[in-house]
């Protein structure tokens, strides 16, 4: 189930920090998915904005609210 493999990588992210700086400088929720994978971890990226604001450990999922470019 992707939910358990959510929290299953969540987990694994607060005892590595190389990988939650990895994380955080993810552009969108499929970059964090696409490392995720990488790792073995199955979810999306839409899976991973459905889980916004919810915690896990010591980490709550915080969608990042960026505004629009304008030129």
């Amino acid at each position: 189930m992707a939910l358990d493999q959510l929290k299953a990588f969540i987990l694994k992210m607060q005892a590595d920090e190389a990988l939650k700086q990895a994380v955080m400088a993810a552009s969108t929720a499929d970059d964090v998915a696409k490392i995720a994978d990488g790792l073995g971890f199955e979810f999306s990226g839409d899976e991973l904005l459905r889980f916004n604001g919810q915690k896990v450990g010591t980490v709550t999922v915080v969608k990042p609210d960026h505004p629009g470019e304008y030129h």
